[in-house]
């Protein structure tokens, strides 16, 4: 019988260089991030079989945040523990917050000049094509190949969610909680799982969910002693909220970002909205790092830089904490419960609750792009966005028209569309 070699643990200096490297790397979204660091950890390095690899990256999908960071989070953690988990994690987030952090001080000095919004213009224009690009993905997820939840109730889930968001504008948690439970209750099961005679200790998850959650919750007592801990708080506790209902990815929950942050709050308007996932873009980690410009942004407008940079590191600590205490609470548990079929069903029809959630953000989004006014039409429970049709920006329009033949005609890279897009912007509105 052949002997299988098990390769050492890289050292905490390999792994940083590794990671850091990752995290540097993490342009184009979760696709192109998995796919970076099934190169890094599968392919070139015996860190990762594929098999655990996979196992992971499913497990990761079916928590709230970035599934991206959280599979690095849990690729680190499996080679060194802890520390390898914050390090890994850590450095996935760390290149493109500094970046947003850097971009956003310059928006909110520089914001308003023609020419910052000329090129803006055009990278909205493109912005438009990817959340579309993002649905018909997550389409394909929700509605293709077995499924523990039908296809037909995955339909009429998706339907029902985008009505619910766009024309009746229920909160995003109501909305996965019922998707959640509709799938727990119809799922279905065509084998008996296998599961691991091999069971996690209770205890020791408990205690890592419990301490995971007391460091979380430090900055609120911190903040108390701030002049500014109205404002602080009311950040923390939206950012924290929204850190526990990110299933989907970041275009699922930015609708509802958006409608708290311009309508409830008044942090930021529509158009700053709007640059903010056109920033966010254009960095690399997670796309849900536009949490951060939000945070930068209005704590800017509130109380100037010193407590702009104060809400950044509130908002990046809130909004990524918990990634780390999912993996570190969870990772033990993967093979276990990969294999319920009820939680497998209720996550599916969470997915497919995303696509009429990330529908409605496409519309809402293309609205505001190719429309200069856009009223509400009202009538009893039911209110839709109108477009003026006379406002059509055609210019807009066809920009969006060059960025859709470019990245999906042509296959271009993303950067490259994102940078030609925001030259053509600045040319057009400059002419």
């Amino acid at each position: 019988m052949k002997n299988i070699t098990i390769p050492p643990a890289p050292d905490l200096a390999e792994l940083f260089r590794v990671f850091g490297r990752i995290g540097i790397l993490s342009f184009g979204g979760p696709a192109a991030q998995i796919a970076l660091m099934h190169r890094e950890l599968v392919e070139e390095r015996p860190w990762l079989s594929e098999e655990s690899f996979l196992n992971a990256l499913s497990f990761c999908m079916m928590l709230p945040g970035p599934e991206a960071m959280q599979l690095a989070t849990w690729a680190g953690w499996k080679q060194r523990g802890i520390m390898g988990g914050l390090i890994a994690g850590g450095l996935f987030v760390l290149p493109g917050a500094f970046m947003i952090l850097a971009l956003a001080l310059l928006y909110a000095q520089l914001g308003d000049l023609p020419l910052i919004q000329s090129l803006f213009f055009g990278i909205k224009a493109a912005v438009v094509i990817i959340v579309l690009e993002a649905l018909f993905k997550v389409s394909k997820k929700a509605f293709g190949g077995k499924s523990a939840v039908p296809a037909s109730h995955s339909r009429v889930i998706a339907v029902l969610s985008f009505i619910g968001i766009f024309a009746l504008q229920l909160p995003f948690p109501v909305i996965i909680l019922a998707a959640g439970l509709w799938g727990a209750m119809i799922a279905r099961s065509d084998e008996t799982p296998t599961i691991s005679s091999a069971t996690p200790s209770l205890r020791n998850t408990a205690l890592t969910f419990l301490i995971g959650t007391a460091i979380w919750a430090v900055p609120f007592a911190v903040v108390l002693f701030s002049p500014h801990t109205e404002f602080l708080t009311t950040s923390g506790l939206f950012f924290s909220k929204l850190a526990v209902v990110t299933f989907g990815g970041a275009y699922a929950v930015l609708a509802w970002m958006t409608q708290e942050v311009v309508t409830v709050q008044g942090w930021l308007t529509t158009p700053e909205m709007l640059d903010a996932l056109g920033l966010a873009e254009t960095t690399p980690g997670p796309l849900i790092l536009v949490t951060e410009f939000v945070g930068t942004l209005a704590a800017w407008k509130e109380g100037g830089i010193g407590l702009a940079l104060i809400n950044t590191a509130l908002t990046l600590w809130v909004t990524f904490v918990p990634c780390f205490i999912w993996i570190f609470a969870g990772a033990p548990w993967i093979d276990r419960l990969m294999a319920q079929p009820r939680l497998r069903a209720g996550l599916q029809a969470i997915t497919a609750a995303v696509v009429g959630v990330i529908a409605n953000l496409s519309i809402w989004f293309a609205l505001h792009v190719f429309f200069v006014d856009v009223t509400t039409w009202q009538k009893g429970i039911f209110a839709l966005p109108l477009p003026v049709l006379s406002s059509l920006n055609l210019t807009a329009f066809l920009l969006a028209l060059l960025a859709a033949w470019l990245l999906i005609r042509r296959k271009w890279n993303l950067l490259y569309v994102l940078g030609l897009m925001a030259l053509a912007g600045g040319l057009t509105q400059f002419f």
